[in-house]
């Protein structure tokens, strides 16, 4: 049986937690989310956002249905929640996106309500489930079934929530604009401007340029992002 805790100083080095004079932290429960690029609810409202002192706070916020993940109402204190997940705050009027930023720490940034209405979700792999039909197998372990196969790994779907359908489709290609999510400069964003083999040249805002591994980009947007990123 998987245990629900493990130690601080264990953690992924992505919680920004104190690592010292508490030995346990909650662990999140697996599936969803790699373990680098996720946490707990209950990590994110104790001691990320600070909106409860105990888990026991957590559980009742979450009994009382005060918290929505991607439009979702979540019940499970150690529910995983990582990189691109909305959080919905609604009796409070606050809403978050999850994201990594420059020191590879998971963030939480602050958008508005009409942004919590879509979620972007990486294509990691497809296949074929019969003739005529695909499946697409999206970052958060989402699973989409589509007729016509005009989408290739690396590309981001844009998804509207609640319905959970596919609103744009963002390829990913020279002149995208892209968030990265891993490798030395995680956190940073620019415009692709070459592609080849598994490296890709990226474009800051600053103005540098910058080699980093295809595998690391996430696709936010055509020439610019559609979403909030800091």
């Amino acid at each position: 049986m998987v245990k629900r805790h493990l130690k601080r100083l264990v953690a992924p080095k992505s919680w920004k937690i104190k690592r010292k004079g508490i030995t346990f932290i909650t662990r999140p429960k697996p599936g969803k989310h790699s373990k680098k690029n996720s946490t707990s609810i209950n990590v994110i409202l104790r001691d990320l956002l600070n909106y409860a002192k105990t888990t026991r706070d957590v559980k009742m916020m979450l009994a009382n249905n005060n918290i929505l993940v991607d439009k979702k109402q979540i019940k499970d204190y150690r529910f995983s929640v990582g990189v691109m997940d909305i959080i919905d705050l609604p009796k409070i009027n606050k809403y978050f996106r999850v994201l990594l930023n420059k020191k590879g720490n998971l963030s939480l940034i602050e958008i508005k309500e009409d942004e919590t209405k879509i979620k972007l979700c990486k294509i990691v792999g497809k296949s074929v489930i019969k003739k005529g039909k695909m499946q697409l197998n999206l970052n958060d372990s989402r699973n989409i079934i589509i007729n016509k196969n005009d989408y290739k790994t690396g590309d981001t779907l844009v998804i509207q929530l609640p319905e959970q359908k596919i609103k744009e489709h963002l390829k990913f290609e020279e002149n995208s604009f892209i968030y990265l999510s891993g490798g030395k400069h995680k956190g940073e964003s620019g415009m692709i401007e070459e592609i080849k083999d598994s490296k890709i040249k990226v474009k800051s805002k600053s103005g540098e340029s910058f080699q980093t591994l295809k595998k690391f980009a996430f696709v936010v947007g055509k020439e610019k992002s559609i979403i909030t990123l800091s």
